[in-house]
């Protein structure tokens, strides 16, 4: 009998395999405490955010309740292109976009600024102070948020028409006025999440060595300067690393707070795609599954290659980047 290298290498991969597995058996018995406390974690990731994709396959059937998910005739692309082509798709689109890019722009820079002078403050009580007043709001329900909104602005009795009463000017029906929504859901979303936003950056300023301060003032560096050249160069990673996760909520506007502040005079500023999603399938009268899923899988395709697309943008520009 001749010598079968195959065969060799075959057993000796089996046997490695099988240590592997012996190996990996006895750590998991060793520290199985460890695998009990993430198991609870990875059983949600994967009853809900892994599970409900097996109902995307809806976006390109012509779903039946009768019939069931694999029962249900496949259609291709017809929801997609009803979409496309709806009146409705142009100011859902926008309004969704308009909303995202507005909330950004005002609301991304403000955590860092208030993060940096924060920093920059030898007042130790004025700074938890102000930490604790600003990220206070944080904690409040979406519900309570909407409703102080709406109680603030009432035409007839809200704190702010009764100030400009003071002043001479007439009430004004702010959530009745579509030009208005954009302005009062982003700035009263940033008046709640600025405070809470200034942790990490807060955070990430800790870890700047302080030699590096002091080697600043030596040189004569004033504070602003230290600001400018010591901080931002320091925390910029975690800038990064944020405004890429922001990108990719661009089309990701959340349900309840919207839904709740609409009314039928701001819908045309307000309608947006989570909330059309749920008037053509939960809220319709003829709820079209199908159609809803589309919808969603369109908009969970576009964050995701935003997401994607500036990630590459800041790995190319900064060296930065999530992967």
């Amino acid at each position: 009998m001749g010598f079968d290298a195959d065969s060799v290498k075959m057993n000796y991969s089996a046997q490695l395999t099988a240590t592997r597995r012996k190996r990996l058996w006895r750590q998991i018995k060793i520290d199985y405490q460890l695998y009990v406390i993430i198991l609870l974690p990875f059983a949600w990731l994967l009853i809900f955010q892994y599970g409900p994709m097996y109902g995307l396959q809806l976006a390109f059937k012509d779903f039946h309740v009768f019939q069931g998910i694999w029962g249900s005739p496949w259609v291709g692309f017809k929801h997609f292109a009803k979409f496309f082509e709806s009146y409705q798709f142009i100011s859902v689109v926008r309004n969704t976009v308009l909303i995202s890019v507005y909330e950004l722009v005002a609301g991304f820079p403000i955590p860092i600024i208030l993060a940096l002078a924060l920093n920059a403050t030898l007042r130790t009580q004025f700074k938890q102070a102000v930490q604790f007043i600003t990220y206070m709001p944080y904690f409040i329900s979406t519900v309570v948020m909407v409703g102080i909104i709406l109680q603030f602005l009432n035409p007839r009795i809200g704190i702010v028409n009764l100030a400009l009463g003071q002043l001479g000017i007439e009430p004004m029906n702010f959530m009745g006025d579509p030009s208005m929504f954009k302005s009062i859901y982003v700035w009263s979303g940033i008046w709640q999440h600025a405070g809470w936003g200034t942790i990490i950056y807060l955070a990430a300023l800790s870890g700047i060595s302080q030699e590096i301060h002091e080697a600043a003032t030596i040189d004569g560096a004033s504070r602003i300067q230290r600001i400018w050249n010591v901080d931002l160069p320091g925390i910029a990673p975690t800038i990064t690393t944020l405004l890429i996760l922001n990108m990719g909520h661009i089309m990701g506007i959340g349900f309840e707070k919207i839904y709740l502040m609409q009314n039928p005079l701001n819908i045309a500023s307000s309608e947006v795609i989570s909330t059309y999603v749920y008037s053509v399938s939960l809220a319709s009268s003829a709820p079209n599954y199908s159609y809803a899923t589309a919808i969603g899988f369109f908009n969970s395709f576009i964050n995701l290659f935003l997401i994607m697309t500036v990630n590459q943008i800041a790995k190319k520009v900064g060296e930065t980047s999530l992967w």
